[in-house]
């Protein structure tokens, strides 16, 4: 029984309406309990882009943490979660998880993820990928994670940015095993909202 918990990073990298659309379908949940880890870099961005401050993201979420936190309960094994998603997640932050280097609250409890077997699933915005990345990713794989970058579907014909968005968020509720009650699906024919 209980709430499930579900924590959100949020780095630097560009689509901060990324995180802000999980965290707000999150939140539409009452079944779940949402733990919000927000880097500057991220921060920046999401001023940059939406005009949105730090408090914006933070008043999403059920607790939030600062990313010196290290020693928090999110740094360990022991405290419970569903799994964690990176929305969006930098090639910096997906570089030092794939290497162990948790210097920082984002790293650790995507490494706790990773060490407990939980679900970690990493919104990656980057292109082109260059070798690297893809053996970064192809690493990431191997330990468990789920990179599943953000690329838009148009067979449901969005008429916005945020339709576009929320097809990408929709997905990564599905492999949470949280799908959207409202989620437009392929259907063989057309996207509809499931009946």
């Amino acid at each position: 029984g209980g709430l499930l918990r579900i924590i959100v990073g949020i780095s630097g990298a560009s689509g901060a309406i990324y995180g802000y659309t999980l965290l707000t379908r999150l939140r539409q949940n009452p079944d779940l309990e949402v733990h919000l880890i927000l880097t500057r870099s991220a921060e920046r961005t999401a001023h940059l882009e939406m005009g949105a401050s730090a408090s914006d993201f933070k008043s999403l979420a059920h607790f939030s943490y600062p990313l010196e936190d290290i020693g928090g309960r999110l740094a360990s094994g022991s405290f419970l979660t569903a799994g964690m998603v990176i929305a969006p997640c930098s090639i910096h932050s997906m570089s030092s998880i794939a290497a162990g280097l948790s210097s920082n609250l984002l790293v650790r409890a995507a490494d706790v993820c990773l060490k407990e077997r939980r679900k970690l699933i990493l919104l990656v915005r980057e292109t082109p990928l260059h070798l690297g990345h893809l053996r970064t990713m192809v690493v990431l794989t191997e330990m468990g994670a789920i990179v599943a970058p953000p690329i838009p579907g148009f067979y449901q014909q969005p008429k916005s940015v945020q339709e576009i968005v929320d097809h990408s968020v929709e997905r990564v509720l599905d492999l949470l095993a949280i799908p959207a009650p409202d989620a437009r699906r392929w259907n063989g024919r057309s996207a509809q909202a499931d009946e």
